[in-house]
């Protein structure tokens, strides 16, 4: 789950307070999601997908939106908030006895910047106490790649598209921003 519903299952919003002395990321929050934020979050994902999509083929303007329509969870998901923006979203689910993080978008603007990594260790904090291991997929090429190996990830199987990562509990959480 997102950092705001991880553990016993309640929801709760969270305000993060900076873990860098970096301006852009000092003030961050995660909400839980709603209904209403579907379709900004499809419109995200579009955009932050689709360098890689065309890189490898595989972008069609309707597919990646609906996509994300078709697995959306409000129960699982947190909206990332900088100064009552919706900058990104995150969603951790439970599956398979594992924790399967989804869904991490950042607006382009916001990328490159530390936000990211902040948003996933935080994350990460709360799966390593529940003692879960967190998997995950990248596209084959993405820089995302090496946001998750900096985060304890490590490659368990991948194909010509994905590449699925796993990390178990308490792997480093070391990685700065």
């Amino acid at each position: 789950m997102d950092a705001g519903v991880m553990g016993s299952g309640e929801r709760s919003d969270i305000v993060v307070p900076a873990r860098t002395t970096l301006a852009h990321t000092a003030g961050w929050m995660l909400r839980s999601a709603a209904a209403p934020d579907i379709e900004m979050i499809a419109e995200l994902r579009a955009t932050v997908m689709r360098a890689d999509l065309e890189r490898l083929g595989r972008y069609d303007e309707h597919r990646v939106r609906q996509r994300l329509r078709d697995s959306f969870s409000t129960q699982h998901t947190s909206i990332i908030m900088i100064n009552r923006e919706l900058v990104g979203c995150i969603t951790v689910r439970p599956s398979e006895g594992r924790q399967w993080l989804e869904h991490f978008y950042l607006a382009p603007h916001h990328q490159g910047r530390g936000l990211g990594s902040a948003v996933l260790r935080t994350v990460l904090e709360r799966t390593d106490t529940q003692g879960m291991t967190v998997g995950l997929n990248v596209l084959q090429g993405s820089a995302a790649r090496r946001l998750y190996e900096r985060h304890g990830f490590v490659v368990e199987a991948q194909d010509p598209i994905d590449v699925f990562m796993v990390r178990p509990p308490g792997a480093s959480t070391a990685a700065k921003a």
